[in-house]
């Protein structure tokens, strides 16, 4: 059996998404860190890092969420999580798209969400806060133009694509980031948001929250201002 270990709110929302896509047995291992259980050795000695998501599978740990997510699509090709393709430069554009949401969208989300822990001055938030904005409405420009011509960002079937860039949107938005100028990607996101693998991630998370509250741990950033 499969075993994920993840946090509420994190980018394992989307890992969780797949799993179910997947339909294979699996469980979970909550890490709650405010209490630190991120770099204690039970979780170190799975994830090195310390991060979410990290998933135990029988070929090994694998940990990053785009080889989890690659790792899982090539693994179980009938879940249909990733187009696969025997052409390396349609495999590259998919890699891309994975390393779009990974390394251009998501690093620039943990300094528009969480800005006052990004400096060790809390005068430098809105500073970050604002330069993430700015980030994000180039980085969202190009995918708002591809789905007003699509509904999936692999073309008309979803992919875990959507999962990604719906977790980012929800991370944003739940923060302040002004929807006016992407309709295309609010109506993308309440359409990922319907499918009942993305329902069946969010009862996962809601159970976790419960928890981490019942242990006065869990940890909500504060809505922002609007941008």
């Amino acid at each position: 059996m499969m075993r994920l270990w993840f946090a509420p709110q994190t980018c394992a929302r989307v890992t969780l998404t797949a799993l179910e896509e997947v339909g294979q047995a699996f469980d979970t291992r909550l890490i709650a860190f405010m209490a630190g259980e991120h770099r204690e050795a039970a979780f170190l000695a799975v994830n090195p890092s310390g991060k979410v998501p990290a998933l135990e599978t029988d070929d090994g740990v694998i940990t990053q969420n785009g080889a989890i997510l690659t790792y899982l699509a090539e693994t179980y090709p009938d879940a249909g999580l990733l187009p696969l393709s025997d052409d390396a430069a349609g495999r590259a554009q998919i890699t891309g798209d994975m390393y779009r949401c990974s390394s251009d969208l998501h690093p620039l989300v943990t300094r528009f969400v969480m800005a006052p822990m990004i400096s060790t001055d809390p005068g430098d938030a809105p500073r970050i806060r604002e330069k993430a904005a700015q980030g994000l409405a180039m980085q969202l420009a190009p995918l708002e133009q591809r789905l007003n011509r699509q509904d999936w960002m692999a073309g008309q079937d979803w992919s875990i694509l959507d999962a990604y860039l719906a977790w980012i949107w929800f991370r944003i938005t739940g923060a302040g980031y002004d929807q006016a100028n992407f309709p295309a990607l609010q109506r993308h996101y309440a359409m990922a948001s319907e499918r009942e693998s993305a329902k069946a991630a969010l009862v996962y998370e809601e159970k976790a929250q419960a928890e981490l509250k019942a242990r006065g741990l869990f940890f909500q950033p504060p809505p922002g201002e609007k941008q």
